[in-house]
C-alpha cells in the first residue's frame, strides 16, 4: 500500500509540473496557424543542402509544436516542393528545437543548466546531418508514400493557380465542428479564414484545435507519468542503479525508455527529472534528444510520409547519431 501510495505521489507531481508546459505550447501551436505567412516562408528557404537543413532544423523556433504537430507541417512541406533536406531536418528537430521545450527543459533542470544546452546542440546537430544525408536524394518521390508521392506532380500547377494547400497543420487537423474538419480558404496567403463574430465566435476554431491537441497530447502525458512511477516504484532500485551509473549501459537504457514510452517533447525533460538522481547526465540527454525524434509514436505517425525503408534509415541515423555525441559527452563533459 505505502509503493502505491508513493507511486501515486509521483505520477501526480510530475502531472503538476507538466500541464501547464503542454498546455502553453498547445496555445501557441494552435494560435500560430492564423499568424504565419506559409507562402513567404517556403520561398526564402536557401537552397543549399547543408544551409538548407541547418534553416530546416531551426524553424522549430516559429512553429512550438511536439513531435504530434510536427508530421503534417513537414508532410505540408515535402507536398508543396520543399527539398527533403530540410523536411526532414525540421521533421526531427522541431520537437526540440522550439521555445517552448527549451523554457521546460530549463525549468526541470534549472541546476544543470549544461543538459539544457547540450539537448540543444546535439538536437540541432542530428538533425542537419541526418538532413544533409538526404539531400542527395533530389527527387524526393522514391522516399515518399505514393499517395504523397502523387501530389508533387501537381504542385506548379497548384501553385500558379493559388490552390495549395495550408501548411501548418497542428496536432491531427483543425476542427471546424466536432469530428469535422475545418475547411481551408485556398485564395488565403498566410493566414485561415476566421469567422465574423463575437469574440467566442472567432475564436471557436482556435479553440477546437486546443482542445483536439489536448486529448491526444494529454493521453500520452499520463500514460508517460505513469510509466515512470511504476519504474520508480516498483523495479528494484539495485537494478535502476546497475543500469544508471554506468557509462555505456545507462545511455542505452534511457534510448530505449526514449522510444517506448512516447511522451511529448513539451514536458518530457520532467519525466527526465524523475530519474536524475539515478541515471548520468549523458544518458539524460540521449532520453531528452533522442525521444522528440523517434518514438514509436512518432514512426507511426512517419509511416503518412514515408515508405518504409525511409524511416528504417532515419531512425538508424538519428539512433547511432545520439548514442555517439551522448558517448562523447560522457567522457569530455
Amino acid at each position: 500500500m505505502e509503493q502505491l501510495h508513493k507511486a501515486f505521489t509521483l505520477f501526480s507531481s510530475l502531472l503538476v509540473e507538466a500541464i501547464p508546459f503542454l498546455l502553453l505550447g498547445v496555445i501557441l501551436s494552435s494560435s500560430l496557424l492564423f499568424f504565419i505567412d506559409e507562402r513567404k516562408l517556403i520561398s526564402s528557404m536557401p537552397r543549399h543542402p547543408v544551409l538548407g537543413a541547418l534553416v530546416g532544423s531551426c524553424i522549430g523556433f516559429l512553429f512550438p509544436v511536439c513531435e504530434c504537430g510536427n508530421v503534417p507541417v513537414a508532410r505540408r512541406l515535402l507536398s508543396k516542393g520543399v527539398a527533403p533536406s530540410i523536411a526532414i531536418s525540421f521533421l526531427l528537430a522541431a520537437p526540440t528545437i522550439n521555445p517552448v521545450v527549451l523554457w521546460s527543459t530549463w525549468v526541470a533542470f534549472r541546476d544543470r543548466p549544461d543538459i539544457v544546452l547540450f539537448r540543444f546542440i546535439f538536437s540541432l546537430t542530428i538533425a542537419t546531418i541526418v538532413g544533409s544525408i538526404f539531400s542527395v536524394q533530389k527527387d524526393a518521390r522514391p522516399i515518399l508514400q505514393s499517395s504523397l508521392a502523387k501530389r508533387l506532380s501537381f504542385v506548379d500547377n497548384m501553385d500558379d493557380r493559388g490552390d495549395l494547400p495550408m501548411l501548418l497543420q497542428s496536432g491531427t487537423f483543425l476542427l471546424n465542428k466536432p469530428g469535422q474538419p475545418l475547411k481551408l480558404d485556398g485564395k488565403m496567403t498566410g493566414m485561415l479564414s476566421l469567422p465574423k463574430g463575437s469574440f467566442l465566435e472567432v475564436m471557436r476554431p482556435i479553440l477546437d484545435n486546443v482542445i483536439q491537441e489536448l486529448r491526444e497530447l494529454g493521453a500520452m502525458l499520463v500514460i508517460g507519468s505513469a510509466i515512470a512511477a511504476c519504474i520508480q516504484t516498483f523495479i528494484p532500485r539495485e537494478i535502476i542503479l546497475d543500469l544508471g551509473q554506468g557509462t555505456i549501459s545507462s545511455i542505452i537504457a534511457m534510448l530505449v525508455l526514449a522510444a517506448v514510452v512516447s511522451i511529448c517533447s513539451t514536458v518530457d525533460a520532467f519525466f527526465a527529472l524523475s530519474f536524475a538522481a539515478t541515471f548520468t547526465s549523458s544518458s539524460l540527454i540521449a532520453f531528452l534528444v533522442l525521444g522528440p525524434m523517434v518514438d514509436i509514436k512518432s514512426i507511426g505517425l512517419m509511416f503518412s510520409i514515408f515508405k518504409p525503408r525511409t524511416i528504417f534509415y532515419i531512425l538508424i541515423m538519428t539512433a547511432q547519431l545520439t548514442f555517439l555525441l551522448t558517448v562523447f559527452h560522457s567522457y569530455f563533459f
